[in-house]
């Protein structure tokens, strides 16, 4: 597992056919990468917008039949020509990503939706076609899966995004529950904070639910890994549950006994 956006990606676990592992790796490296352009470090946002356009004319040379010798595109390049790997999908990503520097504030669940349909949901599906996978319902669980993760990140995440000036929770939700902006930086989880978190957290805790059978329908190892990844997401929401929504003062991470959990919680199932 990895930090940020993609703690809850498998990347290229045991249960991973070993065919599969160097393009699982080689997804994860531009994601991670691009990711990091948009978050990590003191560039400035037009610097960081360069960086992703620069990814993005690397996949238009893939497109046009050329290798980009730039890491981690060469490897990328073998992946989706081996696969024939959806390049909309990797754009989709670089969208969410420059959003990230340009956008701090969303006004609707509608437009953390939107976000997530881009910088979560083409993970998924890109796995969808590596492992040969297709159909609208595998799609449909697979988003649910991703979206829901992405929202269990953002909900862990509040205190850190916060100091990043990003406020992934809608203000609609905030209005609703009477929770100031202020109250985020006054790390501030009152009862009207509690409130809101559970109603955050049970909606993304619905979304993992909701595409759980697409785990029933894959090869055994690959399920028991989809398996694990939504027990791993389950578990960091019930981890803020427990804590009453107060992500301040200690953000909810998985320890060695909630693997154990996991682990067998996605065998049973």
């Amino acid at each position: 597992m990895a930090a940020g956006h993609y703690e809850n990606f498998p990347v290229a676990s045991r249960l991973v056919p070993a065919a599969l592992r160097p393009a699982v790796m080689a997804i994860y490296r531009f994601a991670r990468a691009a990711d990091d352009f948009a978050d990590e470090g003191d560039a400035p946002p037009a610097v960081r917008l360069a960086q992703l356009d620069a990814f993005d004319a690397h996949l238009r040379e893939i497109a046009a039949g050329r290798t980009p010798e730039v890491p981690p595109f060469p490897e990328l390049a073998t992946a989706i020509r081996a696969h024939r790997l959806p390049l909309h999908l990797f754009h989709a990503l670089l969208s969410a990503f420059r959003q990230d520097v340009t956008v701090g504030r969303y006004a609707t669940y509608a437009d953390v939706l939107d976000y997530s349909r881009r910088s979560a949901d083409p993970v998924g599906r890109l796995l969808l076609a590596l492992y040969g996978v297709h159909g609208p319902v595998d799609e449909q669980h697979s988003d649910a899966i991703c979206t829901g993760l992405q929202l269990t990140n953002f909900w862990q995440d509040v205190a850190v995004d916060w100091r990043k000036d990003r406020v992934y929770l809608p203000q609609e939700d905030l209005d609703r529950f009477g929770v100031p902006l202020a109250q985020i930086a006054d790390s501030r989880a009152d009862e009207r904070w509690r409130a809101l978190m559970a109603f955050e957290t049970a909606r993304a805790r619905a979304l993992l639910h909701s595409g759980r059978p697409l785990a029933r329908r894959l090869p055994w190892r690959l399920g028991l890994e989809l398996s694990a990844v939504i027990e791993g997401g389950l578990r960091i929401l019930a981890r803020i549950d427990a804590a009453g929504g107060d992500v301040f003062a200690k953000r909810p991470v998985l320890r060695k006994r909630d693997w154990c959990a996991v682990a067998y919680r996605a065998v049973v199932q």
